[in-house]
């Protein structure tokens, strides 16, 4: 039973756009912080954005005023727009959910719920 399903994912020239979906249970949507999370090859997952419950949200500095973190309640789906891709932008990136605002942000190794992932490639 698939609980997180991520979508949007794929090949794009630097500087362009890419919207990334997660679909969620709604029973996981409206009790949990949401959030997307990437690893690149040979390099560890890290915390792209988180949004809370109350729509707050947190951005890693090196994708701060290019993404962006929505969560629309009615359709209980996380989004993340992501503008300016930059090579280093290429990863596969995860859809996050937990209780904890501050776990999701923080301690990613406890992470109650995770989506499959879907690839986001820049090219130079």
């Amino acid at each position: 039973q698939v609980q997180l399903g991520e979508s949007g994912g794929g090949l794009v020239q630097a500087g362009g756009s890419l919207r990334l979906s997660c679909a969620v249970s709604g029973s996981i949507f409206s009790g949990n912080a949401m959030g997307w999370y990437r690893q690149a090859p040979g390099k560890q997952r890290e915390l792209v954005a988180a949004i809370n419950r109350d729509d707050t949200a947190n951005y890693a500095d090196s994708v701060k005023g290019r993404f962006t973190i929505s969560r629309d309640n009615a359709k209980n789906t996380v989004y993340l727009q992501m503008n300016s891709l930059k090579p280093e932008d290429t990863a596969v990136y995860y859809c996050a959910a937990d209780p904890s605002f501050l776990a999701l942000r923080l301690m990613p190794s406890g992470i109650r719920y995770w989506g499959q992932g879907t690839q986001v490639t820049v090219s130079s």
